[in-house]
């Protein structure tokens, strides 16, 4: 009927079964209905705009960190099983993740006291976590030098030669685990990377090797 205007689907649907009436007296055709807020799209924009669509954004984070929190316990339990078991347990089935996933699965491994190097052997073949982001690769070489996993001190040279701005910080955790292995990687590399290093960094990293 004139002066009646059918509401559209919006994407909750929450407006779907009530018509759209205009305010009584009103002379302006059903046409009068101005644009949504803009940044929206259709009916639904007149009630949605930013809160809802931030609102959703927020559940979706919440669920990745979910699903880390998740993973995060999967590899402790992981990394408690004895080497020899005494009856077939079932594996666990691991989830892909995604950058800062994995950058946050990373960070609440390293609160880990202990992880045996079978454990961090399959956590770097399930992510491949030496062709990953620097980020990502920046917390992997910290697990390394913190759990001297000498397999893969390759991706920590590798690391401290092709990132030299964030390899400032693996310097410091080299020395100050007191290993004599590590202490010589650190300077080692500092020796082959020296010259492409700016001046104060590298006058930084100098200071905590010599």
């Amino acid at each position: 009927p004139e002066g009646r205007v059918q509401a559209g689907r919006g994407v909750e649907g929450a407006f779907a079964a009530k018509p759209f009436r205009l305010p009584a007296g009103s002379n302006s055709a059903p046409t009068a209905v101005k644009k949504p807020f803009r940044g929206t799209r259709g009916p639904a924009g007149l009630w949605a705009g930013k809160p809802l669509q931030r609102e959703r954004l927020a559940g979706a984070e919440c669920g990745l960190v979910r699903q880390v929190s998740a993973e995060v316990a999967k590899w402790v339990r992981v990394n408690r099983r004895p080497r020899k078991r005494k009856r077939k347990e079932t594996e666990e089935v691991l989830e892909k993740l995604l950058p800062d996933q994995l950058v946050l699965l990373l960070e609440h491994l390293l609160e880990q006291r202990t992880m045996n190097p079978r454990t961090l052997q399959r956590l770097e073949r399930t992510y491949h976590l030496s062709e990953q982001d620097a980020e990502v690769r920046h917390r992997w070489c910290e697990l390394v030098v913190k759990h001297k996993y000498t397999e893969a001190y390759r991706n920590v040279e590798r690391f401290l030669q092709e990132d030299q701005a964030m390899g400032i910080y693996l310097y410091g955790e080299l020395m100050v685990s007191e290993d004599a292995r590590q202490q010589h990687l650190a300077r080692r590399c500092f020796e082959l990377s020296k010259e492409q290093m700016d001046r104060s960094s590298a006058e930084v990293v100098a200071e905590m090797l010599y």
